[in-house]
Formats: C-alpha cells, sequence, structure tokens
C-alpha cells in the first residue's frame, strides 16, 4: 500500500507561522490589508501566489508578497510548527505496513526541516513540493509525480492520498486514487463529505482505518 500525506492540518499546525508571515508581508510592503486572521486560515492549502491574490493583493505585485513571506518564512517555521495529535503516531504506525510520501503545496526546502525537527523524515520515500511541480493540488500533477517516484504499479499498489482540504481529495480523484477527508484541518464534515467518502478524525484514525484494510 502507498500512502500520500499532505502537511498542513494534516500532520502539522503551521497556523500561527503561517499567519504572522503573511501580516509580516503586508506590514513590510505597507498594505492595507482589512481582513481577518480566519480570512488568511480560510486559504490554507492553496499556493501563496493564489493566496497573496485572493487576500486582495493586486496580480501585479503577488510575487514580492510572496519572497517577502518565504524570506520571513524560513525563519520562523519550524520553531512555530507543531505536530498534530497522533501524527507522530500515525505515521509511525503507516511505516509498518506502506510505503510513504508527502504531497505538499508547502514549499519542499521548507517542508524537510520541519518534519526533520519532528524526527519522521526518515519514514517518507519523497516529499513533493510547489517547486516540484507546475501545477498544484487541485490538479493532479502533485500526485502523479509523488507516484511516478514511488514506482507505483496500478495493478500491484493500492494508493490513497490523506489530507484536510478539498484540494488535496479533488487532486486524489483526479489522480485516480482513494482519498480520506480529515477533521482536524481547516475544513469540515459538511465540506469533505462532498469529494470523498471516507472521513476521519485524524491521521491516526485514518492510518488505523487502512490497516485493517491490509
Amino acid at each position: 500500500m502507498i500512502i500520500l500525506f499532505d502537511l498542513d492540518g494534516t500532520l502539522i499546525d503551521s497556523t500561527d507561522a503561517i499567519t504572522s508571515t503573511f501580516l509580516h508581508a503586508f506590514d513590510k510592503h505597507k498594505f492595507n490589508f482589512n481582513g481577518t486572521i480566519n480570512d488568511i486560515i480560510k486559504e490554507i492549502g492553496y499556493p501563496l501566489d493564489i493566496m497573496f491574490g485572493n487576500l486582495g493583493v493586486p496580480k501585479k505585485y503577488v510575487w514580492d508578497f510572496v519572497d517577502s513571506y518565504k524570506n520571513r518564512y524560513k525563519e520562523i517555521s519550524v520553531a512555530q510548527t507543531t505536530l498534530l495529535e497522533n501524527a507522530y503516531e500515525a505515521v509511525n504506525l503507516a511505516s509498518n505496513f506502506a510505503r510513504l510520501g508527502v504531497v505538499t503545496t508547502k514549499t519542499r526546502i521548507y517542508s524537510t526541516p520541519i518534519l526533520d525537527n519532528f524526527d519522521i523524515t526518515k519514514h517518507f520515500e519523497i516529499i513533493i513540493g510547489r517547486e516540484d511541480v507546475e501545477n498544484p493540488k487541485p490538479h493532479q500533477e502533485p500526485i502523479l509525480k509523488a507516484l511516478e517516484g514511488m514506482n507505483y504499479d496500478r495493478n500491484r499498489h493500492n494508493a490513497f492520498m490523506i489530507g484536510d482540504t478539498k484540494l488535496d481529495l479533488l487532486s486524489a480523484a483526479s489522480a485516480n486514487i482513494n482519498s480520506i477527508g480529515l477533521l482536524c484541518g481547516y475544513s469540515n464534515e459538511e465540506e469533505l463529505i462532498k469529494y470523498t467518502n471516507i472521513v476521519k478524525k485524524d491521521s491516526l484514525e485514518a492510518v488505523k482505518y487502512l490497516q485493517n484494510l491490509t
């Protein structure tokens, strides 16, 4: 079995790091952000350029904001990110019966130090981040690239994507693999059930469900 995990809202909680860094970018560019922290949180999961655009930054300035965000985020991300409850146990359990990968819209060069800090990088065969694909989730490209890197054979392997937003589930559907939605992140059951028929409380509950299938 192959299990692909999203990061934000699935295995890690980097809400404070993300929101504070958005506010830092707004402040640095003297942008009058009229929204709330919750408006930023609602965008988590999308690529940074789309997030800034959705939060009101004019398209021609978006990449300046993204650069400011990245420069700040790399300094504070590890310190301000925590593992979600049961995530460490979930990854360790999953590694006993499945091959694991990460598919995230977060940049891989920032994702890896976070995973290193929690001593779980060793469990993942591959990490696909924003810089590894042209089309991020909800496009199927990130999942297909991960599966290709893991020599996925549809006739031999059962593959699942575990994530907390519709972006993860739509990407899985487009890639023609199974998915599990989680309630520990940035969405809710009413939303998730539109895109998958399996919704679990958190990553450990999802992994235990998959273990029973083996």
